[in-house]
This record gives structure tokens, sequence and C-alpha cells, in this order.
């Protein structure tokens, strides 16, 4: 995936940077690590300038196995909790009208495409 690119979800999609950033930020608050950083890069092999950019920088969506490795070595664990039922079939169609519409969206953004001959620099 390329630089500057964010892939766009229909049930989960954000504006600035990804929410994990934010709950991992508040567990090394937590632990009193903040303001040390080489102590939770030495205990998750994660290193200082990547969580330096997750939570002052630039970093908008960070992998995940690297934020499961800051989050086990403190002590904490993944958990996925049903918010809600769903209908399986009503999804499926309204995530396919969806993919349409970006399809779209993504077409009219693009630039027109060239037929291959160059124009001369006419002086």
């Amino acid at each position: 995936m390329a630089r500057g690119f964010v892939r766009v979800y229909r049930t989960y999609n954000y504006i600035d940077k990804n929410p994990v950033i934010d709950k991992v930020r508040t567990l090394v608050r937590d632990e009193g690590l903040i303001k040390n950083l080489k102590a939770v890069h030495e205990i998750s092999g994660v290193s200082t300038s990547t969580l330096d950019n997750w939570f002052n920088g630039t970093t908008r969506s960070p992998q995940h196995a690297t934020i499961a490795a800051v989050i086990t070595s403190l002590g904490y664990q993944e958990e996925f909790v049903r918010k809600k039922e769903i209908d399986v079939e009503r999804e499926r169609k309204i995530g396919a009208d969806w993919l349409v519409k970006q399809a779209e969206k993504k077409e009219r953004a693009a630039p027109p495409k060239s037929n291959g001959h160059r124009r001369s620099k006419r002086r």
C-alpha cells in the first residue's frame, strides 16, 4: 500500500488516526510509562520511534501485530465483544451497494486516460 493512502471501509473508518492509537496511549499512560517509551520498547520490542510516531507523529494506521506486541507486553489482551446482532443478507446488500458507490467515486476522481500519444510542444 502506498504511503498516504488510507483504505476506507463501510463499517470502520476514522478521520485522523486510528482510535486504537488513543487506546494504546491510555494504557501506556496508565502504566506510568508515557514518559519512558524506552521501557515500553525494552519489554515489547517495538521501537521508541514507532511509539513516538503513533502518539505524536504522523502514523495514522499502525499494524495490528505491532499494537498487539505493545498491549500484550503490558499485560493486556484484546477482546471482541458483540455490540449488536446483524442480518447478514441485509448487510451483504448494503455492502454491495456501498462498493459500487466507492468504485463510481474512484472512477470520477481518476485522471483521464491517455491515448498513448505525446503532444508535441509548440513554440
